[in-house]
C-alpha cells in the first residue's frame, strides 16, 4: 500500500513548482530556502562616499520627498539618502492621500444629502421621473400607431 503512495507522490512532485518542492534529502525544519533577503534590501545597503549608506531616489521619490516635507528645496535633496527617509516620506503622503480622500468622501456625501433636500422640495422623486418618461413614451406609442 505504501509503495502506490510513494509512486503517486512522486508522479505528483513533477508538477510542483521548484519554489514549493522540498529537496530530498533536507529537513523541512531546517531549509531556509524561502528565508534569503530580497535584492533590494542588499543594493539599499551600498556604502556610499561618505560611509553612510545610500540609496539614490528617482525623480518621483524625490519629489515625494518634498511632499512630504522632509527637505524645503529640490536643491536641499542630497544624491543618496537613506532608504528609510524614502519610505517614511511615501508613507506620510500615503497618510495625507488618505485623509485628503476622507475629506472629500465627506464633503460628496453632505453634497448627495443637500441635492436629495432640494430635490425633494421641488417634488422630484425617481418615482416620478419613471412614471413621466412611461407616460411618454406610451403617448409617443399611440401617435405612431395610427
Amino acid at each position: 500500500m505504501w509503495g502506490r503512495a510513494d509512486r503517486a507522490v512522486r508522479l505528483l512532485g513533477r508538477n510542483i513548482p521548484s519554489v514549493l518542492r522540498m529537496t530530498e534529502g533536507v529537513d523541512p525544519k531546517i531549509s531556509r530556502r524561502l528565508c534569503v533577503k530580497p535584492q533590494q534590501d542588499l543594493q539599499s545597503k551600498r556604502q556610499s562616499a561618505s560611509g553612510v549608506p545610500g540609496y539614490k531616489p528617482t525623480e518621483w521619490e524625490r519629489k515625494f520627498l518634498l511632499w512630504a516635507g522632509h527637505f524645503k528645496k529640490a536643491e536641499d535633496i542630497p544624491e543618496t539618502v537613506s532608504l528609510e527617509t524614502v519610505r517614511a516620506a511615501k508613507t506620510t503622503l500615503r497618510v495625507k492621500f488618505s485623509y485628503v480622500m476622507m475629506a472629500l468622501t465627506i464633503v460628496g456625501c453632505i453634497g448627495m444629502v443637500i441635492s436629495g433636500k432640494q430635490a425633494v422640495k421641488r417634488h422630484e422623486s425617481l418615482t416620478s421621473i419613471n412614471l413621466e418618461k412611461k407616460a411618454q413614451l406610451k403617448a409617443e406609442a399611440a401617435s405612431a400607431k395610427p
